[in-house]
C-alpha cells in the first residue's frame, strides 16, 4: 500500500492597501485598526511556524493616503514608501492595480524598478511590442521541493474608462476574461502545476452564492465569469472593496477589503499518494488586523516620511468665514451645501467655465472648519483626480443628471432614501454627482430616467441639441462611474493639476474664503 503525505500550503494576501503602510487615521491623527505595519507581524509569525508560506498584494498598493500624496509631490527622487514596506515583508509577487496609474507611468515604473519581487500581469500590454508591460504573465512556485504552483496576474481592464489618456499612453488592457480563458489551459499543459491560482485585480459581477447579477455587465468585474473556467483552483480578487470568500464552480475565491483593514489567508492541503500531488483540501478566511501590533521595523523604515506628511498636513492653508462643515453627508446630497458649492467654485476658477461637476466623495468627509490644513483638504478630497472640459450636448447634460438621480429612492413611508445599490455590494457615494451655473429639481417620486424637470442654463430651457463647456474630473469625464453620456465627447480643454493642489492654489488667491450657498438644484418627492 502506498504511504500517502500531506503538504500544507498557507497563502496571505493583500489588496487595495492604497497607501496605508502606518496604523494612523490620516484625517483624526487616531491610531488606526489598520496598516501594511500590522499585516508585516502577521507574515513574520506565519513564516515562524508554517514551513510552506507564499505572501502575495493584489493591486492598489501605492495610492491613498495623505502619506503617499505627499511623497508623489515633494519626495518621489527617493524609494517609493509602499515597495519599500513589501520588500521588507519580502512578498512573492506582486499585481497591479487601476490605481497603479493615478500618477503616471513614470511612478509605476519606479515603483516596479524598486521591487525585489517580481510583478505579473498578464492583460497589460505594450503597444510596440505585443508584450505585457509591467511582467510575467504567470510565475511558478516550488513548494516541498515538488509542489508546483503556478499564480497568474490580471487586472480590471476597464482602467480606460477611468484614468487619464496621458498616464495610460501606449497600453492596451486585454479582455481578463479573455486572457485567463486562454492562459489557464496553456499553463496546465506547458507547466503541469498542481495549484493554479489567479490573482485578479477585479471582483464579482454577480452574487457569489445567488448568482445573480448585481452590476451592469461592463466588464469592470469578472470574478464570477473567471470561475466558469476549468483549471482554476484559486481566485484572489480586489477592487470592490468587499470582505467575503466562498466557492463558484469549485474555484475557491475570496476578497480581503481595503485599506489594510484585513488580508486573506488560504490554506491549501495536499495530498501525494506516492505518484503525484492532488489538492485535498482548500479553506479560506478573512482575518482582521485590528488586534496586530504593528511591525516596529517597518514603523521605524516609514518615520522619516511619516514625520515630513504630519508636517505637511498640519499646515493652514486658508480660511473659511461662516460654517462649511459636514454634519449629514446625505442632507449635503439632497440639499445645497457650502461646501459643494466651494468645490464647484474651485473647478471653475481653474477651468475658466461657468458649468461644474462634482460629488461629495464618501459619508466621512467633514467638509471645512474655519482654519483649513492640508490634513482637512486631503481628508475630503483623497483621489488624485485631474480637471478636464468636455463639450456636451443638452441631452448628455440630462442623461447625466437622470444617472444621479438613480441615486435616490422612496423608502417604504415615502421619504426619499439611498438606492441600497449605492451601498451594496460596494459604497459609491461618489457616483452620485451635483451640478453648478445650471438650475435643475429631481423628483424621486418619478420613474428613474424621467426624474429631472426644470433644468435650466442662464435661465433658459437646456436644449437637447445645444452645445455646453462642462468641468468635472476625469475620473468621471472618461465615463467612471458608467456615466457612459460623456464618453468620446470632445475635450475642450484638460487641467493637469490635481484637486489637493487646485484646493490649495485657491485658497492663496482668496485667503479668507466666504461659505455660501446658491439654491441651484432641489430633490424632492411629489
Amino acid at each position: 500500500m502506498l504511504k500517502t503525505d500531506n503538504t500544507k500550503l498557507l497563502i496571505l494576501y493583500t489588496s487595495d492597501v492604497h497607501g496605508h503602510i502606518m496604523p494612523i487615521n490620516y484625517g483624526t491623527k487616531q491610531e488606526a485598526d489598520s496598516s501594511l505595519a500590522r499585516f508585516s507581524t502577521v507574515v513574520k509569525e506565519i513564516r515562524s511556524k508554517s514551513d510552506h508560506v507564499l505572501v502575495l498584494d493584489n493591486g492598489d498598493l501605492i495610492q491613498g493616503t495623505p502619506l503617499m500624496t505627499h511623497y508623489i509631490k515633494q519626495h518621489s527622487d527617493k524609494p517609493n514608501p509602499m515597495i519599500k514596506a513589501m520588500n521588507m515583508i519580502n512578498i512573492d509577487a506582486g499585481v497591479i492595480g487601476n490605481h497603479e496609474f493615478n500618477f503616471g507611468q513614470q511612478i509605476l515604473q519606479a515603483a516596479i524598478d524598486q521591487s525585489i519581487y517580481p510583478w505579473i500581469s498578464a492583460n497589460i500590454i505594450d503597444k510596440n511590442t505585443n508584450k505585457p508591460k509591467y511582467g510575467p504573465p504567470y510565475i511558478i512556485k516550488i513548494i516541498n521541493k515538488s509542489i508546483k504552483v503556478a499564480i497568474i496576474g490580471v487586472t480590471t481592464h476597464y482602467i480606460p474608462n477611468w484614468e487619464s489618456k496621458k498616464h495610460i499612453a501606449g497600453l492596451h488592457f486585454a479582455d481578463a476574461l479573455t486572457t485567463v480563458k486562454e492562459l489557464v489551459p496553456y499553463v496546465r499543459k506547458m507547466e503541469q502545476p498542481d495549484l493554479v491560482i489567479v490573482a485578479y485585480h477585479g471582483g464579482f459581477e454577480r452574487d457569489i452564492e445567488t448568482h445573480e447579477i448585481t452590476e451592469p455587465l461592463t466588464g469592470e468585474n469578472q470574478g464570477y465569469e473567471i470561475c466558469q473556467i476549468d483549471g482554476i483552483d484559486i481566485l484572489l480578487t480586489g477592487h470592490q472593496h468587499r470582505q467575503l470568500t466562498g466557492r463558484i464552480n469549485n474555484v475557491l475565491v475570496i476578497q480581503p477589503g481595503n485599506n489594510g483593514i484585513a488580508y486573506g489567508e488560504i490554506e491549501v492541503v495536499f495530498e501525494n499518494s506516492g505518484t503525484e500531488w492532488k489538492v485535498k483540501d482548500k479553506q479560506a478566511s478573512v482575518q482582521l488586523l485590528s488586534d496586530i501590533p504593528p511591525d516596529k521595523e517597518i514603523l521605524l523604515e516609514t518615520e522619516d516620511i511619516e514625520q515630513s506628511t504630519q508636517k505637511w498636513l498640519d499646515q493652514p492653508v486658508g480660511y473659511i468665514k461662516g460654517d462649511m462643515t459636514i454634519d449629514d453627508p446625505f442632507l449635503a446630497r439632497i440639499k445645497k451645501h457650502p461646501f459643494i458649492e466651494f468645490i464647484q467654485k474651485v473647478q471653475m476658477e481653474a477651468s475658466g467655465v461657468d458649468i461644474s461637476v462634482t460629488s461629495l466623495l464618501n459619508n466621512n468627509s467633514k467638509g471645512f472648519k474655519s482654519t483649513v490644513t492640508m490634513r482637512d483638504v486631503v481628508a475630503n478630497y483623497m483621489y488624485p483626480n485631474t480637471l478636464v472640459v468636455l463639450e456636451l450636448q443638452g441631452k448628455d447634460i440630462k442623461a447625466a443628471l437622470e444617472k444621479s438621480a438613480a441615486y435616490f429612492m422612496l423608502g417604504e413611508d415615502g421619504n426619499i432614501i439611498v438606492n441600497p445599490s449605492y451601498e451594496k455590494p460596494k459604497l459609491q457615494h461618489y457616483n452620485y454627482d451635483m451640478w453648478e451655473g445650471i438650475t435643475y429639481t429631481i423628483n424621486v417620486a418619478k420613474p428613474a430616467g424621467e426624474r429631472v424637470e426644470k433644468l435650466h442654463y442662464h435661465d433658459q430651457p437646456i436644449m437637447e441639441h445645444d452645445r455646453y463647456h462642462v468641468v468635472l474630473n476625469n475620473y468621471r469625464a472618461s465615463g467612471g462611474g458608467d456615466y457612459t453620456m460623456f464618453q468620446n465627447k470632445p475635450i475642450v480643454k484638460e487641467i493637469q493639476r490635481d484637486a489637493v493642489e487646485l484646493i490649495r492654489a485657491y485658497f492663496e488667491k482668496y485667503t479668507i474664503v466666504e461659505a455660501t450657498v446658491t439654491e441651484n438644484f432641489s430633490v424632492m418627492a411629489k
